[in-house]
């Protein structure tokens, strides 16, 4: 069992409409601590691009722009811009380790398609 099965991250609000895992949550506030910053916050952007016509974005990001949708959890906040929320209303992010598997995945369920490497969607 895996800790994304095990706890859920402690989300206090949620108008961007997308949720962490335990374990994404976990590592997102492990980077945050290591930046050394507290102004700093996790931004999740869809932009044009990749094989299959939109690709995501996560960053960590120091600026409010107008029509912010900002998630707080319990150390962090997720922030996304106006135009990627109805791209990513009701996506999750997790964060795997493992041989076969390493870094953030997204789990869209308004994505229609992706592309082979998984790098963008449609």
């Amino acid at each position: 069992m895996t800790a994304s099965q095990l706890a859920e991250p402690v989300q206090t609000d949620n108008p961007a409409g997308i949720g962490l895992t335990a374990d994404a949550a976990i590592k997102v506030k492990g980077l945050l601590e290591q930046e050394g910053r507290d102004d700093l916050r996790l931004r999740v952007a869809v932009q044009p691009g990749g094989c299959s016509g939109l690709r995501y974005q996560l960053f960590f990001d120091e600026r409010s722009l107008d029509g912010d949708k900002v998630s707080t959890y319990d150390g962090f906040e997720v922030v996304v811009d106006r135009m990627s929320v109805p791209y990513l209303t009701g996506a999750t992010i997790d964060f795997a380790d493992r041989i076969d598997a390493q870094g953030f995945t997204i789990d869209n369920p308004n994505a229609q398609g992706s592309c082979a490497c998984g790098d963008s969607f449609h």
